[in-house]
């Protein structure tokens, strides 16, 4: 019996982490990091912010793209360790440590966007 490896389903992960994070997170830059700044739009009411931030669609977008971008980037971060670095041998280490961080970033994420008030 051969040995099934999550190596398939951590690659559709990251894949998927890159292509939402491509997506999402450029507008989210613009909008509020220049756009607002720089007075090329009004900046939001406080109000309007908390109300779209507690619709239950924009939580499960936004854990999304927290969980799969922290998903994205340890799968990078394995990879660049393995092949950048040559540090195969250390393999028992570093899938916890990767893996866990964006499991454990995830929830926090989670945890966060469930019980803002």
């Amino acid at each position: 019996m051969a040995k099934r490896s999550l190596e398939p389903f951590l690659w559709l992960l990251f894949s998927a982490g890159g292509v939402f994070a491509a997506l999402l997170l450029p507008s989210l830059l613009f909008l509020f990091a220049i756009a607002v700044p720089l007075g090329w739009l009004a900046p939001p009411s406080y109000e309007h912010l908390l109300g779209v931030l507690r619709h239950p669609l924009t939580r499960t977008v936004l854990f999304f793209l927290c969980s799969l971008s922290l998903i994205h980037g340890a799968h990078r971060f394995r990879y660049t360790l393995y092949e950048g670095l040559r540090m195969q041998h250390l393999n028992e280490v570093i899938v916890p440590i990767c893996y866990g961080g964006a499991i454990v970033g995830s929830l926090w994420a989670g945890y966060v966007l469930l019980y803002m008030r």
